[in-house]
């Protein structure tokens, strides 16, 4: 069991109110979407760090055994067996840790919001709802949802409420986008507030979605 993640962050000019972390996808690292940052655009007053944790790094049994950064082992591309649970749960944990050392930092739980995508996505769907504090808001990209048939039983009431922020890609051929809206229902099932988008993209983020993106987290964060 690793004890921390290791992490690069972006710090607004001023004082920080808020704080984002941001998962990633298999084999990328923290640095992928450090860059994003500033395409986002977002007013310094809202005084938003960005956390970009890198995941370990694990044997991916799809991949031939090859060692990367992953969130989670992938055994089988079955849609129902995509995602290890013990790999999500254990990832899970570490990135509560790193939930709890901004709380400690002094940004309250209502001025986070817990994003990913991909395998990253999967983690955030995974433990937002999972949390006992209330998070200001929690993103799933191009993702999917592990275990959805435990959502019900595993659920904590403070995230019940939260906005959940999804988008996919239309020609997404890694992540096909029914595994995406099968996610999104899962949620709506069980009375999350989540706002759907799709964009005409393979595996991947565009402009439009970078644009959406900044105005629901000015939404939350302000």
């Amino acid at each position: 069991m690793i004890n921390a993640l290791t992490y690069i962050e972006s710090n607004p000019a001023g004082e920080v109110k808020a704080s984002v972390i941001w998962l990633h996808g298999l084999g990328d690292s923290g640095h992928g979407f450090a860059p994003i940052v500033p395409e986002l655009k977002l007013p310094d007053a809202l005084g938003i760090r960005f956390v970009f944790p890198h995941a370990p790094e694990r044997a991916v049994t799809i991949n031939g055994g090859m060692r990367m950064r992953a969130w989670y082992d992938i055994k089988s591309m079955d849609f129902d067996k995509r995602a290890d649970s013990a790999g999500v749960r254990e990832s899970a944990e570490l990135v509560t840790q790193l939930i709890d050392k901004e709380i400690a930092s002094g940004v309250p739980a209502n001025k986070i919001v817990l994003a990913g995508f991909s395998q990253g996505g999967v983690i955030a769907l995974h433990l937002g709802p999972r949390l006992n504090y209330t998070l200001a808001g929690i993103m799933g990209l191009s993702t999917y949802m592990a275990e959805p048939s435990l959502l019900a039983e595993e659920a904590a009431p403070a995230n019940a409420n939260t906005p959940i922020f999804m988008a996919h890609g239309e020609q997404d051929n890694v992540v096909p986008i029914t595994m995406g809206k099968a996610a999104c229902q899962t949620l709506q099932a069980q009375g999350y507030s989540v706002s759907w988008q799709s964009y005409p993209i393979q595996h991947n983020v565009c402009m439009d979605e970078l644009n959406a993106i900044s105005l629901w987290l000015q939404e939350r964060l302000r």
